[in-house]
């Protein structure tokens, strides 16, 4: 293990990197220029292939491509540039192919402000594009999460055959912090890996060499399941794109039961609890530790993936016990209360505090948000 001092942007880049990742399509837009810039210089010291596209939907469709074609690929941007980027990361979906997207959030809506914020929370978790698709959304609260939730996202792209999401804020992205990086992963792990996917990369041939069958290209999951059956000596069975849909939604409820990540601080004896993600959810866990210092029996729930969320978490509360929820975002109006909402059913007293247009929510701000409940 690698112990470094890094900016977010460029420790995301590297963990990429070290992940396997060998190309990176990506258009400029501020606070994520870091993410293309190191990975212009990075890629061609281990073989990769880094392309400044001329637009943020060129580059989305390049990364499609390179990943059709087995490379590990993935794009960042910000924002604005992302929702650009939607049409392109809905048709990777439906091609159940594996990309990782990064989002380094900025001021909204419309181009908004290039300072700091977290006012993504919908788009990425409930409609980042056409169909009613949905991506594994992680969020890291500092540049070591970044890191290793970056790292994470490649496993669990290659895992699903679907875009993941990595949905920093400017902040994160920005600050510079010690890390220790993973361990880069080998020629021979990578070739090991491309090799898995022989049966469903595009290799320039008319049909797949399994079976020689050619395949639906708007059949999605269901054209991945029929190589399989084909592989196995079976026959395809029906295809289409209900099914495909149907094989997706199967998916995500799977994701629900085994994907959900949180921190539970101090939640043990909690009378009051603060929530958050990402850089909101970090100062809050802050504000925690000031209240308790003050005899406040305060804790925290901070979803790290917020897509599946983990409504579980909020559900075990004891509205006997929980005096009322205070949420706490980078965005205003809320968007992630909506799901603690949901979670909670009213049964505790749910209130929210933000702060947007690239102001940076603050530990003195949350506690005084918290006293005046």
């Amino acid at each position: 293990m690698e112990r470094k001092f890094m900016k977010g942007s460029e420790a995301i880049a590297e963990a990429a990197v070290r992940a396997g990742c060998r190309f990176f399509a990506g258009y400029p837009i501020t606070p994520q220029n870091e993410v293309p810039e190191y990975f212009s210089r990075r890629l061609p010291e281990v073989g990769g292939h880094f392309v400044q596209g001329e637009s943020e939907v060129a580059s989305i469709n390049m990364v499609m491509g390179a990943s059709a074609a087995g490379a590990k690929a993935m794009t960042s941007s910000s924002s604005v540039g992302i929702s650009l980027k939607s049409e392109g990361i809905s048709q990777i979906a439906n091609d159940s192919l594996p990309a990782v997207i990064a989002n380094v959030m900025r001021g909204g809506p419309g181009g908004g402000s290039i300072q700091p914020a977290a006012s993504d929370y919908w788009q990425a978790t409930k409609a980042q594009g056409n169909g009613g698709f949905k991506m594994i959304v992680v969020a890291p609260s500092t540049v070591q999460e970044a890191v290793d939730l970056t790292y994470k996202a490649f496993e669990l792209s290659e895992r699903d055959r679907n875009p993941v999401m990595v949905l920093a804020d400017g902040c994160i992205g920005s600050m510079m912090e010690p890390v220790v990086l993973p361990e880069m992963k080998s020629d021979e792990q990578l070739a090991k890996e491309k090799e898995a996917r022989k049966n469903w990369l595009v290799n320039g041939l008319k049909y797949r060499d399994i079976g020689k069958v050619t395949l639906d290209p708007w059949g999605g999951r269901t054209s991945m399941l029929a190589v399989e059956a084909i592989a196995a000596g079976e026959k395809p069975g029906p295809r289409g794109l209900e099914e495909s849909n149907r094989i997706s939604g199967q998916l995500y409820e799977k994701w629900a039961k085994e994907d959900t990540m949180v921190e539970l601080y101090k939640m043990d004896d909690a009378e009051y609890v603060l929530t958050g993600f990402g850089t909101a959810g970090r100062v809050a866990k802050s504000a925690v530790d000031a209240l308790r210092a003050e005899g406040v029996k305060a804790g925290l729930i901070r979803p790290i993936i917020v897509n599946p969320f983990p409504y579980e978490a909020y559900k075990a509360l004891d509205p006997k016990k929980v005096k009322f929820i205070l949420d706490v975002e980078m965005a205003i109006p809320g968007q992630m209360v909506e799901d603690v909402k949901f979670a909670i059913m009213e049964k505790i007293p749910i209130h929210q505090f933000g702060r947007s247009g690239g102001n940076i929510v603050g530990r003195e701000e949350i506690i005084a948000a918290f006293k005046a409940l």
